[in-house]
C-alpha cells in the first residue's frame, strides 16, 4: 500500500492522475491533514463523478443502436443534416456508421457543443468510424424543389457515398421511402442517438467550411461567421449589396418591416 503521508503534493497529483483509487487509498486520503491533499482528493473525486456520469450518458445515447444489433443489425447509419434554416448555402447532409464498441466522450447534437469541441469531435469520428460520407444539395436545387425535398435529396447521397452498405438507417425526425433497407425515425435522433449525433457533427463542421470558403468567392456577405443564417448582419448585407448567387430565392430574404 502506498504511504501517501511520505509523497509530496505534486507526486499524489500525478498519482490521482495515472490511477483509479482503491477504497483503502481513497481513505488514507481523506485521513490526510495536508489542505493539499484534501483539494487534489475533491477535484479527483469531481472528475470521477464526471467520467461515470458521461458514461452512463453515452450509453444512453446507444440506446437505439443496441435495439438495432439486438434486432441482428450490423452496419447501423446514423444520418443528419446542416443548413436547413440558413437564407444562403447548401444544405449538407452526412451519414455515418459506427463500430459496436464506440466510446466517444462529449458526443453530442452538434448544436449543443463549441465550435472548437465540434472540430475536435469531427477529427476524432473520421479516426474511429467504420464509414463515414456527406451529400450536398445546392442552391437551385433547394428553390426548385423545396428546403424539405432537398434535405433529403441531400441525405440519399449521402447514403448513396457510404464504402459500407447500412443493413439499416436511423434518421432524425424524417422519412426516406426510396430506400431499399429497414430504417427507423427518431424525433430529436441528434439527442437521442450517438449515430445521428456523429452525423449532425460532421454535416455541420463540413457545411460551415465549405461556407467559409465560400466567403472567399462571395465577400461582404459575412458568410465566414453566419454561415448564411438569417442575422441581422447577414440581412443588412443583403439589403446594401443585393442577393449573390448563394441566396435562396425561395426563401424571404428580407422580410417587410423589419428594421435592419
Amino acid at each position: 500500500m502506498i504511504n501517501f503521508t511520505k509523497m509530496t503534493l505534486r507526486e499524489i497529483e500525478r498519482y490521482l492522475q495515472a490511477t483509479t483509487l482503491k477504497p483503502q487509498e481513497m481513505r488514507l486520503l481523506a485521513a490526510d491533514a495536508r489542505a493539499g491533499v484534501q483539494r487534489l482528493l475533491a477535484q479527483y473525486t469531481a472528475r470521477i463523478r464526471a467520467e461515470r456520469l458521461e458514461r452512463e450518458r453515452l450509453s444512453a445515447l446507444l440506446r437505439y443502436e443496441r435495439q438495432a444489433r439486438e434486432k441482428g443489425y450490423t452496419y447501423i447509419a446514423g444520418v443528419d443534416e446542416a443548413g436547413r434554416g440558413p437564407l444562403a448555402g447548401p444544405v449538407v447532409a452526412a451519414a455515418v456508421i459506427l463500430p459496436q464498441h464506440f466510446y466517444l466522450p462529449g458526443l453530442n447534437d452538434s448544436k449543443q457543443v463549441t465550435t472548437k469541441r465540434r472540430e475536435e469531435l469531427f477529427t476524432a469520428l473520421q479516426e474511429t468510424a467504420l464509414a463515414f460520407a456527406y451529400g450536398m444539395a445546392g442552391v437551385e436545387e433547394i428553390d426548385a424543389l423545396n428546403i424539405f425535398q432537398a434535405t433529403k435529396l441531400a441525405m440519399l447521397r449521402a447514403l448513396q457515398k457510404l464504402p459500407l452498405k447500412p443493413d439499416i438507417v436511423l434518421l432524425d425526425g424524417i422519412n426516406l421511402p426510396e430506400l431499399s433497407c429497414p430504417q427507423q425515425k427518431i424525433n430529436g435522433g441528434d439527442r437521442l442517438s450517438a449515430t445521428v449525433a456523429a452525423a449532425s457533427v460532421i454535416a455541420k463542421v463540413t457545411r460551415d467550411r465549405i461556407m467559409c470558403e465560400l466567403d472567399k468567392k462571395y465577400p461582404g456577405y459575412g458568410f465566414a461567421g453566419h454561415k448564411g443564417y438569417p442575422t441581422k448582419e447577414h440581412r443588412r448585407a443583403i439589403a446594401r449589396l443585393g442577393p449573390c448567387p448563394l441566396h435562396r430565392r425561395s426563401f424571404l430574404l428580407l422580410p417587410e418591416g423589419e428594421k435592419l
